[in-house]
């Protein structure tokens, strides 16, 4: 091979060193940032004082609503706690600073509490904002980081971030300040949450979409019933039941069993079918099946979320829980093949 096809050769193969270097360096540089930002966080809780308990009763005994203003990342973050505010039971909304000074004002009224973000506290849109608010009568609260700020100086309460150095090697752009923003918001949402006693169905009705919602949903409105259910008496024999006319719908892996006064006494699954052909037990098929049903399984209340079923199937290892009502009577069944997108993977269930 002549010199100049070698030359050509080492010129397009990948310089594996300098790549592999280039990953470590950036591998090393990422950890650093989000370790850096996560000291702002513990920092931030220890400075944590009872200007924050202030603004937390301010807000629970609003007649109004939350407004949360900002611009740039600031304002970013204030449209994301204002969803958080929403969805666990705050009254919130967010008003653009630009917008608000030509004509959005007049969403605001005295039974509201504005929350304006800034990490200077000079920002003139939001300091102009509160201005205006303060004349129409509305409680200010700031988030900023200087409480001595144009903005914290004209806040009835300021939630003080303090002084925070921005993650990078330039500690220009917006990172720490604004995870500390964040965990504010976050922080004032959940703490109000628990304190008006916000419920799990309540946090359902606002979460009726996607995996989230499917899982908050009660038992009953998820459960097989009706024709869907294979019932039958405990003293049947197997042959009499599993002979019978299947039902409808989709079929389900369990057969339910009663007592003479109709409540709940057993399961008898498939799987358990199978085993007695597999040890050649063939003569217990003209049995009562209540001699090798499933006594006294696991059941559920129709009225529970259906995120306890899943949680009872994975943690037991079971594929069918039986719903009964308060005289123990079988209602409904739900069935594993019908939540296996919301179980938990392995590594959640550890």
């Amino acid at each position: 091979m002549s010199k100049a096809a070698v030359s050509s050769r080492a010129a397009a193969e990948p310089a594996t060193t300098a790549a592999t270097y280039s990953q470590f360096e950036q591998l090393r540089e990422g950890r650093a940032i989000i370790k850096q930002e996560g000291e702002a966080l513990l920092e931030l809780s220890q400075r944590l004082d009872t200007d924050f308990c202030r603004v937390v009763d301010l807000m629970l005994h609003l007649r109004g609503r939350v407004v949360i203003t900002g611009v740039g990342k600031a304002g970013l973050i204030g449209q994301k706690v204002v969803a958080t505010l929403a969805s666990t039971g705050t009254r919130s909304q967010f008003l653009h600073p630009t917008e608000a000074l030509h004509g959005d004002l007049g969403c605001l009224s005295s039974e509201d509490v504005l929350l304006a973000i800034s990490n200077s506290g000079e920002t003139q849109e939001v300091c102009d904002v509160v201005a205006a608010a303060r004349s129409l009568d509305v409680t200010c609260v700031a988030l900023t980081g200087n409480e001595f700020s144009t903005l914290g100086l004209q806040a009835e309460i300021v939630l003080r971030l303090g002084s925070i150095r921005e993650a990078g090697p330039l500690s220009l752009a917006p990172t720490c300040s604004t995870t500390a923003m964040l965990a504010i918001g976050d922080a004032l949402a959940l703490v109000l949450s628990r304190a008006r006693g916000f419920t799990p169905q309540q946090f359902a009705v606002l979460h009726p979409g996607g995996s989230l919602g499917r899982r908050l949903r009660l038992v009953r409105e998820v459960m097989r019933s009706g024709n869907q259910l294979r019932i039958a008496s405990q003293s049947a024999t197997i042959r009499e039941v599993f002979s019978s006319p299947s039902c409808g719908g989709r079929r389900t892996g369990a057969v339910i069993l009663i007592d003479a006064d109709g409540c709940l006494s057993g399961l008898f699954t498939d799987s358990d079918l199978a085993r007695l052909l597999e040890q050649h037990r063939e003569a217990q098929l003209d049995r009562p099946i209540g001699e090798v049903m499933t006594k006294s399984p696991l059941t559920i209340d129709p009225d529970s979320l259906l995120h306890d079923a899943v949680e009872v199937l994975s943690s037991r290892k079971i594929s069918e829980l039986p719903v009964v009502d308060d005289s123990h009577r079988p209602i409904g069944l739900i069935d594993i093949t019908d939540v296996i997108g919301l179980m938990p993977s392995e590594e959640e269930a550890i």
